[in-house]
């Protein structure tokens, strides 16, 4: 049995800030094959298991850390399925392969596979941001929810390689207040914007042009689950009739069809849990990190609101989401 330490390798890889979580997962999976030693298909798919489910149970633990970026556990179980339906389909093909071998041979074509998913992903945020880019028109005015790295891309894309002029407003995305990151990431390309408060976004929608935001995951209806505030901000644009733009990796598509806010597969607090009214006035006022831990930290965006999913796959529907997630899981 193999002794390679999964979770080190997984939370080592979350230190590197240009890695999403999915990515994150799959390399430290493809490194736990690596080091497998079982002997047979059948151990080596119950140490897999094994290993992936201690990546499942490390995000509650995640999930207690205020302000912790990778929190949202929709992010996690989309590396961990897109990790496992790897396997279970190249175990597949390979069997029924002219060329099918040893164990060993499974394994180093299984590594290969990988090898080659890997590179891929590392372009597929360029590849998205280059898509996303085409819609930011010149003169326009974009609002973007706090810090999102496949967000920026597309900013700096749009500005640095198409010459395009625009101006953004950024939120400020609390709890964790990531929105004056990415200001900062911005105004270093040469972008003009500002950070306007959470509060206050339907009193500049009237300015907005589009919006542009992120995703921790893209479920199976074509919604989607991004940090908190996604969804209000994507209610005022719909009432104002503003286009709100997804930007997405696909290797962020999940299997998950969520009925409404509560359903999402992450750590959800209790947060209309009141104290007698005794109890609040002797106790002490609440913290940031009281807030963060208190409140959740991603929403549910339903699809009506999304008016189209820009990705490295191309430019999607929401309803188009459910065609590419047969392909891959057929």
């Amino acid at each position: 049995m193999s002794t390679y330490d999964v979770i080190s390798a997984y939370q080592s890889s979350l230190t590197d800030t240009d890695l999403s979580t999915p990515v994150a997962i799959f390399k430290a999976l493809t490194d736990f094959v690596q080091h497998s030693t079982a002997p047979t298909m059948s151990e080596f798919m119950q140490t897999l298991e094994k290993a992936a489910q201690s990546i499942r149970q490390d995000s509650q633990s995640l999930s207690n850390k205020p302000k912790n970026q990778h929190k949202a556990a929709i992010a996690i179980l989309a590396g961990v399925d897109l990790f496992m339906r790897f396997v279970t389909r190249n175990s597949h093909d390979f069997s029924l392969s002219e060329e099918a071998g040893s164990f060993e041979d499974f394994k180093n074509n299984l590594l290969s596979r990988a090898s080659l998913i890997l590179e891929k992903a590392s372009t597929a945020r360029d590849r998205a941001a280059e898509i996303g880019a085409q819609f930011v028109h010149d003169n326009a005015v974009v609002l973007v929810q706090g810090y999102s790295r496949v967000i920026t891309s597309v900013l700096c894309f749009a500005a640095n390689v198409q010459n395009k002029r625009f101006k953004v407003y950024v939120t400020e995305a609390r709890p964790n207040g990531d929105g004056i990151q990415a200001v900062s990431a911005l105004r270093k390309h040469g972008i003009p914007c500002r950070a306007v408060l959470d509060s206050a976004v339907g009193y500049i929608m009237d300015k907005v042009d589009m919006v542009f935001v992120g995703a921790e995951g893209v479920v199976e209806n074509g919604g989607i689950v991004n940090k908190i505030g996604t969804f209000q901000i994507a209610l005022v644009a719909n009432a104002l009739s503003k286009p709100v733009y997804a930007v997405a990796e696909s290797y962020k598509f999940v299997r998950v069809y969520p009925l409404n806010q509560y359903d999402i597969p992450s750590e959800t607090p209790e947060i209309v849990t009141f104290t007698s009214r005794r109890k609040s006035l002797s106790g002490n006022s609440a913290t940031e990190d009281d807030l963060a831990l208190s409140n959740p930290s991603v929403d549910y965006t339903p699809p009506q609101y999304i008016t189209l999913l820009l990705t490295d796959l191309g430019v999607l529907t929401p309803s188009g989401v459910s065609d590419e997630l047969i392909k891959l899981y057929v």
